[in-house]
């Protein structure tokens, strides 16, 4: 399992790319492992504000290997 640094590590990441995901705890699902490293996902779910006091949920899905290097990051709105 992902230990609590490595969770903390990946979190400052995507807030420094998406601020609005700042504080957010991600979901975290280990998605099997490649050349003997585990890999999970974690998925961050946050609202980002817009110009007008409108807002848009968007979720933010990471996929690192146990030691916390990402492997790839999305988006969605």
């Amino acid at each position: 399992m992902m230990d609590q640094n490595t969770k903390q590590r990946i979190a400052r990441h995507v807030s420094r790319s998406f601020p609005e995901m700042s504080g957010i705890r991600p979901s975290i699902r280990q998605q099997g492992s490649k050349n003997g490293h585990s890999q999970y996902l974690l998925i961050f779910k946050g609202k980002s504000e817009l110009p007008g006091g409108r807002s848009i949920n968007r979720i933010v899905r990471v996929v690192a290997d146990e030691s916390g290097n990402i492997i790839r990051m999305s988006t969605s709105r």
